[in-house]
Order: C-alpha cells, then structure tokens, then sequence
C-alpha cells in the first residue's frame, strides 16, 4: 500500500482503544475509512466519525455476506476484532470462525491485505487460552490465501483504554 496513495482501508473494532486511535490517522493520510460496527449511533459519538471520508456499515463480524459487499473496492482490512469475555468457554470457537468468515469475505471481496493484531506469546504448551486462540484467529486469516500482516502486542494500556 503506497503511502501517497488513498485508499478505501476497512476497519475493525473502530469503536475500540485501537481502532479508534487508527481511524483519524488513515484519515489524516488521506484515505477514506469504512468501519464495521454493531452499533452505528456508538461510532458516531467518535469525534472523527462526521469526517467525510468514513463510511459507517451496520452489522456483526460473523455476516460474511455483509462482509464481502462492506469490503467491495478496499484495498486493506484490519482484524482488529476479539472476544473480551474469556469466561464463556466458547469465545475460542466464536473468535475462530469470525476470523474464519471475516477471511473468506476479503478473498470474496478482492481486498490485498489483511491487518491483524494479534497477541504476544510462543507457540506449544503453557500458551493461555487467551492467546492460543489470538494465534488460532492468526492462522485462520493467513490460510485465506489473502496476505497477511500480523503484529503482536502485549495488553495496551492507555488513556480510556478497557
């Protein structure tokens, strides 16, 4: 992705610490911002959300046909999307078959890249449950056939963070 060149950037989790710290600076770069959010009236509280370049789409993560259509024409996609509740003993699965849907709608959609923040940690034994399934969420994306940059990081604490 040319840094002098705009793009349309499909963007995950805008209501969350990191998305929405992201969004304002692709749009300082000058690119046009679509978000994915399960409430749109939660989003425009975002000062940035008025800009005239972000997109608001309505819907959940696991909407592959949703997806596909939302992501028509953009040229990156960030995964910036996780379970928070770990006590339910499904989030692993859950947080594995978005990724998984989330993957096939980029392919479908023709978007070049996928964006992933992932979590710090190796692979094997001793991983927690937390980040064998940030790894698993990882794997799923790359095995879409759509390239992938995955960072990893550990707990981000910060000014309004969770």
């Amino acid at each position: 992705m040319a840094a002098s060149t705009p793009q349309t950037i499909f963007l995950t989790g805008a209501t969350g610490y990191i998305g929405g710290r992201l969004a304002p600076r692709l749009l300082d770069k000058g690119h046009t911002v679509r978000c994915l959010s399960r409430s749109a009236s939660k989003l425009m509280a975002r000062t940035w959300a008025s800009h005239d370049r972000v997109e608001i789409i309505e819907g959940d993560a696991s909407d592959e046909q949703l997806l596909a259509e939302a992501m028509q024409g953009c040229h990156a996609a960030y995964y910036l999307v996780h379970s928070m509740d770990t006590t339910n003993s499904s989030y692993q699965q859950r947080d594995l078959e978005v990724a998984q849907t989330f993957a096939r709608a980029c392919k479908l959609a023709g978007v070049e890249r996928i964006i992933y923040l992932g979590g710090l940690g190796e692979l094997g034994e001793g991983l927690s449950a937390h980040l064998s399934s940030r790894r698993e969420v990882e794997f799923a994306l790359k095995d879409s056939g759509v390239p992938v940059t995955a960072l990893r990081a550990a707990m981000i604490i910060g000014s309004g963070s969770a």
